[in-house]
C-alpha cells in the first residue's frame, strides 16, 4: 500500500471517527506512554531519512504479525480501534510532519483522554425513597 493510500485511509478514519472509539479502545495508561514513545520514534526515524512508504509498509507487516498472537498477549494492538489509533498517528507523523516531541505529546494526550473516557465510572449508591407523607 502506498503512502498516499495510507494517508487517505487515515484521513477517512479521522473524519469519520472510525479510529478512536472510546468504548472499544483496550489500551492502558501505561501503554499510552509506550505508544507515544513509538510515535516519537517514528518521527525521529522520519527526521533521519526513513521513507514514508517503507516505514508504513513495515508497520502494516508488524500489525499482521501481531494479529497472530492472542489479543490478551498483545501490546497495544488488541483490537481494530487500538490498531487504527496507532496507524493513524503513524501516518500523521509523515503526512503532517512536526517535531518528535509534538507528535509524542499529542498522541499521549489523545490516548489518555480516550482511555479515561472509556474507564468505568463509580456508581452512586441508590437514594432510598422516603415513605409517602414525609
Amino acid at each position: 500500500m502506498r503512502f498516499r493510500d495510507l494517508c487517505a485511509i487515515g484521513a477517512f478514519c479521522a473524519a469519520t471517527g472510525v479510529s478512536t472509539g472510546a468504548a472499544a479502545l483496550t489500551v492502558t495508561l501505561e501503554e499510552c506512554d509506550e505508544g507515544a514513545d513509538f510515535i516519537r520514534n517514528a518521527a525521529l526515524s522520519r527526521d533521519n531519512g526513513a521513507k514514508p512508504d517503507e516505514f508504513l509498509r513495515r508497520l502494516e507487516d508488524d500489525l499482521v504479525l501481531i494479529q497472530s498472537v492472542p489479543p490478551a498477549l498483545r501490546w497495544f494492538v488488541r483490537d481494530e480501534d487500538d490498531e487504527a489509533m496507532l496507524r493513524t498517528a503513524t501516518i500523521g507523523v509523515f503526512a503532517e510532519p512536526r517535531g518528535p516531541h509534538d507528535h509524542h505529546r499529542d498522541f499521549l494526550a489523545g490516548c489518555r483522554a480516550t482511555v479515561s473516557a472509556a474507564a468505568p465510572r463509580p456508581q452512586a449508591p441508590p437514594v432510598a425513597a422516603l415513605p409517602p407523607g414525609r
